[in-house]
């Protein structure tokens, strides 16, 4: 069994990019500020008027957490796995998971670049593994 993202008119943009290997972000027209997760309006000005982006793709790890422990699908099969945060190059943050790297080699602040991993639904979710 696996997680699926609830996708919908207002995201499918965003998992098509993915299954694509792109990165997608908002960006409001209005304050001109970047944001992630996917939100139909600016959480800094509340503007509607925001539009997709295409992400770098290179982030920095921010903080991270090895999970030992997790009894609900499919995340439990994963374990363990580095559940993190990362502060995407062009300013948000975003919670993810960094793949490939093993635990004594994470440092805050360390180079990351996003690569996706397909799920057993096909969905394509943006995890990050280190950039060199």
């Amino acid at each position: 069994m696996t997680a699926t993202p609830d996708i919908d008119a207002f995201t499918r943009p965003y998992w098509d990019a993915a299954a694509e290997g792109r990165l997608l972000i908002r960006r409001c027209r209005a304050c001109a500020r970047p944001h992630h997760y996917p939100r139909e309006f600016c959480p800094h000005c509340w503007s509607e008027d925001v539009v997709w982006e295409r992400a770098s793709g290179r982030a920095t790890l921010h903080t991270w957490s090895v999970v030992h422990r997790n009894d609900l699908p499919p995340f439990g099969d994963r374990v363990p796995y580095v559940a993190a945060v990362v502060d995407l190059a062009e300013g948000p943050r975003m919670m993810t998971e960094v793949v490939d790297v093993p635990e004594p080699d994470l440092r805050v602040d360390m180079e990351l670049r996003v690569a996706f991993r397909t799920g057993d639904d096909g969905v394509a979710v943006p995890v990050f593994t280190a950039a060199s």
